[in-house]
C-alpha cells in the first residue's frame, strides 16, 4: 500500500508524520520551524523519524500544510506589493477595508475595464501600467491586477499581468485567478495578500523540495489548500493565498480522521494562532463567502474556520488599564531563545540588577528571514536597524536606545523581517515546570522583569513568580472560553454577533471565572452541547480546562500534536470553477469563463456550453494540480426576477463545475 510523507510546517514547531493508508501513523517527529532558514526546521523534523523512514523503503508522496501563511495576515505581515487597479473608481480603496489592507504599499490607477455584460468600457491604458513597473519594479516583491469587471471579462487583467511580468520579472496575481465573484475591493484585498506570500511560501517550497532531493525522495510534492484539499507544489507557489488557513484545514482533516466522532467542535491551537471549527456529519463545514484571517475577509472559499491570535508562543502585554493581554502578535519564547542562545541569560540577569528599569528588558530582537526587496530599497533608517541585528538575537532595550530605530524596527517587524523574543505562555508553563523543553531559568527571569514591570512584591521571589506564571496561562484558558463561546454563538445565530462591549460577552466572562465571586448571588455555568476535540502541541496543556468550564468533555486523541502533518496526506484534490451566464440583451446569453466570452441564442445552448467549459477547465486544473482519475460534477443556479404581469424575467446563471481526484503517487 502508498506511504505518505506528511509535514506540517507552523510559526513554532516543523511537524512529520510517516502514514500508511492501511496501518495508520506509522511514526511522527517534532522540529522547530526555522524562520530564518525553514529547511533547517524541516530537515530536523523528517531526521528525527530516523529508522521509521528508513524502514518503509519509500515514500509515494509528501504533502505539506502551513500556517505560515495564516500567521502572516494575523500579524500582518507580508512582503511588499503593489496594486494596479484597472478602471477602477478612486473610492474604490474606501470600501470594505481595501486601504487599510493595501496599507504603505503602492497603487496605481490604469485606464480601462469591462462593462458588467463583458463589454471593453474602454482602451487598456498599455504605457500607464509600463510606467508603474518601472517605477516600482524595485520597491516591491510582487504586483497585484484587478480590471473592472475583470472577472466577466479577463482580458485586461491577462494584458496588464504580460506586460508586468516583462517589465519586472516579478510575479503577479490577476484577480479573475483566485475568484469568479464580485466584489472589486474583497478581490483587491484577496490578490493583495496573494503577492505578499509568494516569497513566503516559495522559500518554504524550495526548503521541503532541497531536503527532499538530498535524502533521495523523488515522490510528489502535494500542499493543503484552505478547504482541506490538495494540490501540488508549483500551483501554490503561484496562488499562496489558498493555503491561507491550509494549517487548520489540516488539522481539521486530521481531526476528523484521529477524533472517531462525527459531530465536534475542533479546536487547533498553535503556537501564533488559535483556529476552530465545527465537523458536522464527519464533514468540515465550508465558508463559501471566504475565509476571515485576522481582519480580512478573502474570496478564499475555505473550511469555516474562525482564527484567532492566542497561542502558547503569543507576546504577553498589557492594556491601558494595566491588565495582561496575551496576543495576537507572536513572539519567540524567552525559554527557547535561552536554549538556542545561552549568552542572553547573562543579558537577562544584568537587566533584573539594573537600577534603571525599561519597558523593553526581557525582550529581544531578532531576524526572521532574508530580505524579500534589495537593501538598498530599504530607508536609511530601516537599514540601520537591520544591519544591527545580525544572526544573533539583540536586546531591544539596546537596540532601541537610539530613537530613531524605533519606527524602522516595527516596519521590518510588520513586513515579517524581524521579530521580537519575549515571555509568553510557554515560558509561564515552564515556570510552573509544566513544560521542560527549554531554558526554565530564562523563563524564570523573564517572569521576575514582568513582575518589576508590574510593581509587584518579589520578595517571595519563587511564590510571585508561580503566581504570574499562573495568571498568564488563566489568561489563556479564559481567552480561549471567550473565543470557543463568540465562535459558537454566532455559529448558531448568523448575523448576531457578540459585541466586545455587549453584556452577552461579559457574562460569558464571568461563566468562565476558575472560582465564582464569592459574594456573587447569580452563579453562570455555560454548557457547550459538542465535545471538544483539541489538538495541536500545547492541546493537552490548556484545552481540558477550558472544556471543563465550558461543561463539556475534552478529547486530546493520540497524535493529536502531530494533527496537521496528518491531515495533510489523508486529503485529496479538489478544483472548482464557476461559469456565469449573462443576457445584456434580450435573446442574448452571455457566458463568462475565465479565459474569456461567448454569445449564444437561446439559455439552454449557453447552459450546455458553459457546463462543458466549466469542466473542462476544471479537469484541467485538477490534472496540473496532481490529481489522478478525475470525477466532475456540475450544478446549475438560475436567478429568475418577477417582471410585469406575473412575468418572469432571466437575471443570470451560475454553472459550477467541481473536479476531485486522488493524487497522483511515485510511480
Amino acid at each position: 500500500m502508498p506511504v505518505y510523507l506528511g509535514i506540517d510546517t507552523g510559526g513554532t514547531f516543523t511537524d512529520a508524520v510517516i502514514f500508511d493508508t492501511e496501518r495508520g501513523v506509522l511514526a511522527s517527529s517534532k522540529s522547530l520551524t526555522t524562520r530564518h532558514d525553514l529547511s533547517v526546521g524541516v530537515a530536523g523534523a523528517v531526521t528525527a523519524l530516523g529508522d521509521s523512514l528508513a524502514a518503509v523503503g519509500r515514500v509515494d508522496l509528501v504533502s505539506l500544510s502551513t500556517t505560515l501563511a495564516t500567521n502572516a495576515i494575523v500579524e500582518g505581515q507580508g512582503s511588499p506589493v503593489c496594486l494596479i487597479l484597472i478602471g477602477q473608481d478612486a473610492d474604490v480603496l474606501s470600501r470594505f477595508g481595501l486601504r487599510e489592507a493595501l496599507g504603505h504599499d503602492p497603487v496605481a490607477h490604469v485606464c480601462g475595464g469591462h462593462t458588467y455584460e463583458g463589454v471593453q468600457r474602454e482602451p487598456l491604458d498599455e504605457a500607464a501600467v509600463r510606467s508603474a513597473a518601472k517605477t516600482y519594479k524595485g520597491h516591491v516583491a510582487a504586483f497585484a491586477v484587478v480590471g473592472h469587471f475583470g472577472v466577466l471579462n479577463p482580458d485586461h487583467e491577462l494584458r496588464a499581468a504580460a506586460i508586468l511580468r516583462e517589465e519586472t520579472g516579478h510575479p503577479v496575481t490577476c484577480s479573475h485567478e483566485l475568484t469568479a465573484r464580485l466584489n472589486a475591493p474583497r478581490r483587491a484585498i484577496t490578490c493583495i495578500l496573494n503577492g505578499r506570500l509568494i516569497p513566503l511560501i516559495d522559500q518554504l517550497i524550495r526548503a521541503v523540495q532541497q531536503m527532499l532531493a538530498s535524502r533521495g525522495i523523488h515522490a510528489p510534492l502535494m500542499v493543503v489548500q484552505a478547504d482541506g484539499s490538495i494540490v501540488n507544489a508549483e500551483v501554490a507557489r503561484l496562488k499562496p493565498v489558498q493555503t491561507i488557513l491550509s494549517g487548520p484545514a489540516a488539522s481539521v482533516v486530521g481531526a476528523a480522521y484521529l477524533a472517531g466522532c462525527s459531530d465536534a467542535l475542533i479546536a487547533d491551537i498553535g503556537g501564533t494562532t488559535t483556529d476552530l471549527a465545527l465537523l458536522k456529519n464527519g464533514q468540515p463545514k465550508l465558508n463559501v463567502d471566504g475565509a476571515v484571517v485576522g481582519a480580512w475577509r478573502t474570496m478564499v472559499e475555505a473550511v469555516d474556520v474562525a482564527t484567532v491570535g492566542l497561542g502558547g508562543d503569543s507576546e504577553i502585554d498589557r492594556d491601558e488599564q494595566g491588565q495582561l493581554l496575551v496576543g495576537p502578535q507572536r513572539a519567540v519564547p524567552l525559554s527557547l531563545l535561552g536554549a538556542q542562545y545561552p549568552e542572553i541569560i547573562d543579558e537577562l540577569r544584568a537587566q533584573l540588577r539594573s537600577d534603571q528599569f525599561e519597558n523593553t528588558f526581557g525582550r529581544f530582537a531578532l531576524r526572521l528571514r532574508a530580505l524579500d526587496t534589495d537593501v538598498r530599497h530599504l530607508g536609511k533608517f530601516e537599514q540601520l536597524a537591520w544591519n544591527a541585528v545580525d544572526v544573533r538575537p539583540v536586546s531591544l532595550a539596546c537596540l532601541l536606545q537610539e530613537r530613531s530605530r524605533r519606527l524602522p524596527f516595527e516596519v521590518l517587524r510588520r513586513r515579517g523581517l524581524m521579530g521580537v523574543a519575549a515571555f509568553t505562555p510557554s515560558d509561564a508553563a515552564h515556570v510552573l515546570g509544566r513544560y521542560t523543553h527549554w531554558n526554565r531559568e530564562a523563563a524564570e527571569l523573564g517572569a521576575q522583569l514582568w513582575l518589576r514591570r508590574l510593581n509587584r512584591d518579589a520578595t517571595d521571589a519563587a511564590g510571585a513568580m508561580q503566581r504570574f506564571a499562573e495568571e498568564v496561562l488563566e489568561r489563556v484558558t479564559a481567552r480561549a472560553g471567550e473565543v470557543i463561546a463568540r465562535y459558537l454563538f454566532e455559529s448558531d445565530h448568523p448575523g448576531e454577533p457578540i459585541r466586545d462591549a455587549s453584556h452577552d460577552l461579559r457574562l460569558v466572562r464571568e461563566a468562565l471565572r476558575p472560582q465564582p465571586l464569592p459574594t456573587a448571588d447569580l452563579r453562570i455555568r455555560l454548557s457547550v452541547a459538542l465535545p471538544i476535540v483539541a489538538v495541536g502541541g500545547p492541546a493537552a496543556t490548556y484545552f481540558p480546562a477550558v472544556g471543563e468550564r465550558l461543561g463539556t468533555r475534552t478529547v486530546v486523541p493520540e497524535h493529536a500534536a502531530v494533527c496537521n502533518a496528518l491531515g495533510a496526506v489523508v486529503g485529496g484534490v479538489v478544483q472548482r470553477v464557476e461559469a456565469r451566464i449573462t443576457s445584456p440583451l434580450p435573446g442574448l446569453f452571455r457566458v463568462h469563463l475565465p479565459d474569456g466570452t461567448e454569445d449564444f441564442q437561446d439559455l439552454d445552448s449557453a447552459a450546455e456550453f458553459a457546463s462543458e467549459e466549466a469542466s473542462s477547465i476544471a479537469t484541467r486544473r485538477a490534472l496540473e494540480a496532481g490529481a489522478g482519475n478525475v470525477r466532475v460534477v456540475t450544478a446549475r443556479s438560475d436567478r429568475i426576477g418577477a417582471g410585469p404581469g406575473g412575468t418572469s424575467i432571466f437575471v443570470e446563471s451560475s454553472v459550477r463545475a467541481s473536479a476531485t481526484g486522488q493524487p497522483l503517487t511515485q510511480p
